[in-house]
């Protein structure tokens, strides 16, 4: 358990991504260099001028809030199970911090349709997991999935920015992602009680598993991150941008050198709900993540032995089922 002490104001660093649309080799160093600068200082920066419509990203979070408004029974006729990790979990289902109360938010959570020509979806290992949708909601998927894709291209252009930030080739982990299936995840946070448990929390202190997450947040706050100092900072929500974080993968992939932080959310501010919706944008679980050639140490002993995804992601969960003596979904913290 981590026990909630109160966030500082500090600013998180914002990158402006325009020059990287350039096309130019300067423009995109130029972003790469900033991105490089944060990965290394909170593992968190935001993105701004990132070429995403606002409207589609205001339209799914009108979704989202269309969802978590159905009656409960609703909700629960596409619940998720460990067998079928994508679609809703209840309130205070997931347990972040370990040895803390359950998490105060629902949470949905949904991927892409199979890729054509993609013959690994029915492989066991594969990270494609069908989607559940609700029957009751017209237009939902399709104003969803209309979000999601643009998204993904975003996760996609960042990635070259990060391997470009490494000294890597542009399009280095472009194999990685082919044939993935990333997952998006609604979230609603309602206000804060203050008959909550001792440090109980919309989402408890944690890493993600993954490589990127992209979140988009309304206007109410709540987002606290740690930077590599161990201080706490307030995430605020900064219009038309995505907050960026790093996960333990690209942590792993670069032998610690990018900073996979820890974060929280605390929904005691607006006296409203809050909505968000991450995209955590992660490689196919076949993908071998070892470190990188230009992130050895000298002695050239890496910090972690070579992996694929997806045993980076089992082992990552078989850790949080010993803490937590239970079983922990699929999807829980993958997304």
């Amino acid at each position: 358990m981590l026990l909630y002490t109160p966030p500082k104001t500090t600013r998180i660093p914002v990158v402006d991504l325009a020059p990287s649309f350039s096309g130019t080799a300067r423009g995109k160093a130029a972003v790469a260099e900033e991105i490089h600068k944060a990965a290394r200082g909170t593992g968190f920066f935001y993105v701004a001028n990132h070429r995403i419509d606002p409207a589609l990203t205001a339209d799914a979070l009108a979704q989202a809030r269309r969802f978590f408004d159905q009656p409960y029974a609703a909700k629960l006729a596409v619940r998720q199970t460990p067998a079928s990790p994508r679609g809703y979990e209840p309130l205070e289902a997931q347990m972040l911090d370990k040895g803390s109360p359950g998490d105060l938010k629902e949470g949905f959570s949904i991927s892409g349709d199979p890729v054509p020509g993609d013959t690994t979806v029915t492989d066991p290992t594969s990270d494609f997991k069908p989607s559940k949708w609700p029957a009751d909601l017209p237009g939902f998927r399709e104003r969803v999935l209309a979000y999601y894709e643009p998204m993904t291209g975003l996760g996609r252009h960042l990635m070259r920015l990060i391997a470009l930030s490494l000294d890597m080739p542009e399009d280095f982990f472009d194999a990685a992602y082919q044939w993935s299936y990333p997952s998006l995840r609604l979230h609603r946070y309602p206000p804060h009680p203050e008959q909550a448990a001792f440090n109980q929390l919309g989402a408890g202190a944690h890493t993600d598993w993954g490589v990127i997450t992209l979140l988009a947040q309304d206007q109410n706050g709540g987002l606290e991150v740690e930077n590599a100092a161990g201080e706490w900072l307030r995430a605020e929500p900064i219009a038309n941008t995505f907050v960026v974080n790093l996960g333990d993968m690209i942590a792993r992939w670069t032998n610690d050198l990018y900073h996979s932080n820890m974060h929280r959310v605390l929904n005691n501010i607006s006296g409203s709900d809050r909505y968000s919706m991450a995209l955590f944008y992660n490689p196919r679980f076949q993908t071998r993540v070892e470190c990188l050639p230009t992130c050895l140490p000298v002695d050239g002993k890496p910090n972690y032995a070579p992996c694929t995804a997806g045993e980076h992601i089992h082992a990552k969960r078989v850790e949080a089922r010993a803490a937590v003596g239970a079983d922990v979904p699929f999807g829980a913290r993958l997304g």
